[in-house]
């Protein structure tokens, strides 16, 4: 699954033709508890799941991710020889939580063989512009579009526990080709009528007015 929106990669196929996937080494980057990993195993490729967070990768071995590699590292310095992957996805992983997010563009540009795709997902950036709210009141326009100025939330003791970065679309095709990527095709996903879901700034109101995500569909030259 892409995005809250439900966009799945089996209609999708953003990674390219389901029947591809099999023995295909994939890179999942900020998996998490590698759910996108265990589906990528299930259909036959070789996932190996990355993350910063040790208590995520915990979680992914207490779910039953036997059939994954689980790697902790951070996505600026991927520990991985050149050349080692046929393609690498993050959803919503990594990138938003990144100040220089070209150098986890490059790292994975590296690691991926000539031709290899990379898809990532992220919060569309016009949202930063709205209050992360799901009913009316997150319907008009709060703050600037072009402030980047980073999402921080603070312990007690003023510590920074949560950290986000806001790129304009316009920042992340940038970012794209500064890394050494091809943009195949910018994906916004539209709310699709099923999902009657509501939770934190997500809504079928605010959906079927303006995006939530955007997923960037790239290649390696």
């Amino acid at each position: 699954m892409w995005c809250p929106e439900g966009l799945d990669e089996i209609e999708a196929e953003l990674l390219g033709p389901m029947e591809d996937l099999k023995d295909k080494d994939v890179l999942e980057i900020g998996a998490g508890a590698a759910q996108c990993s265990r589906w990528l195993a299930a259909q036959g490729a070789r996932p190996v799941a990355l993350d910063l967070s040790h208590r995520q990768l915990q979680h992914a071995l207490r779910i039953g991710a036997d059939t994954v590699r689980l790697v902790e590292a951070d996505a600026t310095a991927l520990p991985f020889a050149d050349g080692s992957f046929d393609l690498a996805c993050s959803a919503y992983g990594a990138l938003p939580f990144v100040a220089e997010p070209v150098t986890v563009l490059r790292e994975v540009r590296r690691v991926l063989r000539p031709g290899g795709r990379f898809v990532f997902s992220v919060t569309h950036p016009v949202r930063w512009a709205f209050p992360d709210e799901p009913g009316p009141e997150g319907l008009s326009v709060a703050s600037s579009y072009f402030d980047r100025t980073p999402y921080v939330e603070q312990d007690d003791d003023g510590n920074a526990v949560y950290v986000e970065h806001h790129r304009t679309v316009g920042d992340r095709v940038r970012d794209v080709v500064a890394g050494g990527f091809r943009l195949v095709d910018l994906v916004e996903p539209e709310w699709p009528a099923w999902n009657t879901q509501e939770w934190g700034g997500w809504s079928p109101l605010r959906g079927n007015l303006i995006p939530g995500t955007a997923i960037f569909v790239c290649e390696r030259s």
